[in-house]
């Protein structure tokens, strides 16, 4: 028994004696049965060999001839080689003797390819269903088929499993086995793998190979539903876009109707902006679902808000030197609020009331609550309120003497930055000192008594103050010449006098006694005595360079500086 495109042999034991002749007997591959005649291939004798010509051996087969055995080897065996081969040996006198051998001819077939339906399998049909197809082609002879699920054997079983059969023979002689498997699928078996096996004869053993593996797709209804919230990550707030995802197990994958909104068909259905408005329990259903099945998806959708803050009192208030106020925040939210109050970024105050007591300048400018909620950072609010310091400060009053300059100066704090303008005409000079606060000196020269006043305005309000400039009369250099010449002329008078006594005394003109002496000696002026007179002169003198240094508003220096002018006049 050999296999196709090896080499057959085939032998029979005899004696050796005169000749052989091999003979075939099974008819050609065109020969009908029944007219299956013997057709000689060969003849030897002690002399010869010979093959015939004209067979479908010849150049094919090789006889060897050894004392014991003559063997036939048959070179490219054939499908049609599988036929009786006759050895016929002629004894001559010992008579004629013959034997035969039938020849098996072995051709296994290509590896089996295995095709599954290109489209799912409803696990709603009655009957079974066609799962795959598998072929194995050009076996000899012919080979047989088995379908496998999942490693296991399948056997046929009515209303369950169907395996249909189809051989073919080529002209060529091989067989073609097409295997069909019908099967009443299930759910379970969306996971199955199918496959299929061909089994064929070879020289004394069978053999089997296997073909690749198969999933099915299978239909079934949806049975089971799921609703979740796909976007945003974490919690929901006021303006978000908002994705619901509702997903059941049936396959194909259903279309979905969801309760607060019309049909989409689609499994998501999205939601932008939401507001508080949109909090509730949404839910979903299959279209493919049965109408008598409660088959749904629900969930709970919470959409947290933060409103405005609202703070008391409202933009901007008015408040009294030492006076006290109390300021609140609030805002409504869904979640947990923490407020914190702030001045010129820093922080003043915590929790909804911020409490301002003895006002100052320094507690004016503006106060502003912020609203946070730490377990959803992106909500947060602000409000705030302005703070103004409002009151009559008391006037500002001044001595300047006439014709001098003064300067006044005014300085102004507020937010936004204030502005300051005077009601009187003069040189001014405005600085700024830093974001809140302005400086304005303005210079006045005083001719008469001045009343001057300046007026800080921001956004929020106005503020006034009030200057009193009192002009005194100024001491000319000519008043202090006259007073100075007087002075002159009386110490001039005294000495003269005092040259008439003495020159009285020498010639005996006034009495000596020492009662004269005495009179005389008292009425002796002396250093100190003209000091004394000089007081009586320079206290209106001093009184004049008071009145003029209070106007002038000058240290010590300037007065003697002042004074000395006078005397060189």
């Amino acid at each position: 028994m050999v296999s196709e495109e090896e080499v057959g042999m085939v032998s029979h034991m005899f004696q050796r004696l005169l000749g052989c002749w091999v003979y075939l007997h099974t008819p050609p591959k065109h020969t009908a049965a029944g007219n299956s005649a013997r057709k000689r291939i060969f003849y030897g004798d002690g002399g010869q060999q010979i093959v015939d010509n004209n067979t479908d051996y010849s150049g094919r087969i090789e006889v060897t001839p050894d004392r014991q055995e003559t063997r036939l080897t048959i070179r490219d065996v054939q499908l049609y080689d599988e036929r009786e081969f006759f050895c016929q040996v002629n004894g001559l006198a010992a008579g004629n003797a013959e034997g035969k051998t039938h020849l098996r001819v072995f051709a296994p077939p290509e590896a089996p390819v295995i095709e599954g339906v290109p489209t799912g399998i409803s696990m709603t049909n009655e009957v079974p269903s066609k799962v795959a197809s598998c072929e194995a082609r050009s076996g000899f002879p012919k080979p047989n088929i088995t379908w496998y699920r999942n490693a296991v054997p399948l056997a046929s079983a009515p209303g369950h499993v169907n395996v249909l059969i189809l051989v073919t023979q080529q002209s060529s002689g091989f067989f073609s086995v097409q295997s069909t498997l019908e099967f009443k699928v299930g759910k379970e078996d969306k996971d199955a793998h199918f496959s299929c096996e061909v089994s064929f004869f070879v020289p004394g053993a069978i053999r089997t190979v296997e073909s690749n593996s198969i999933n099915i797709t299978v239909h079934y209804p949806t049975t089971m539903v799921e609703l979740w919230k796909e976007s945003p990550q974490g919690l929901v707030k006021e303006g978000d876009a908002v994705g619901l995802r509702c997903q059941g197990d049936g396959n194909p994958p259903p279309s979905f109707i969801f309760n607060r909104e019309q049909s989409n068909n689609a499994d998501v259905l999205m939601l932008s902006p939401v507001s508080r408005k949109d909090s509730g329990i949404y839910q979903c259903r299959p279209l493919d679902a049965d109408d008598y099945a409660e088959v749904k998806g629900e969930m709970q959708l919470t959409v947290h808000y933060l409103d405005p803050a609202v703070v008391v009192p409202k933009d901007s208030e008015l408040m009294l030197k030492g006076e006290d106020l109390t300021a609140t925040c609030n805002a409504l939210s869904s979640l947990k609020t923490v407020i914190v109050w702030y001045k010129n970024g820093k922080q003043v105050g915590n929790g909804n009331t911020l409490h301002l007591k003895d006002a100052t300048y320094d507690t004016t400018g503006e106060y502003i609550c912020e609203v946070t909620v730490p377990s959803l950072p992106a909500l947060h609010t602000s409000g705030s309120v302005h703070i103004i310091l409002v009151g009559v400060e008391q006037e500002v009053r001044l001595e300047e003497a006439t014709g001098r300059t003064v300067n006044l100066s005014c300085e102004a704090q507020g937010h936004p930055l204030p502005s300051i303008s005077w009601n009187i005409i003069g040189s001014q000079v405005v600085s700024k000192v830093n974001d809140h606060v302005t400086h304005s000196v303005v210079s006045v020269k005083v001719t008469a008594d001045v009343s001057a006043s300046c007026n800080a305005s921001n956004d929020m309000g106005t503020d006034v103050k009030a200057f009193s400039v009192k002009a005194i009369p100024r001491v000319t250099s000519a008043g202090s010449g006259v007073i100075i010449v007087v002075i002159i002329l009386s110490l001039l008078l005294l000495a003269i006098l005092g040259s008439v006594l003495y020159f009285l005394h020498k010639k005996g003109k006034i009495p000596c006694g020492h009662s004269g002496k005495q009179e005389i000696t008292k009425e002796k002026t002396t250093k100190d005595d003209i000091v004394v007179e000089m007081k009586t002169n320079t206290k209106n003198e001093e009184a004049v360079l008071l009145k003029a240094v209070n106007g002038d508003k000058k240290g010590p220096n300037d007065q003697v500086a002042y004074f000395k002018k006078g005397l060189e006049a």
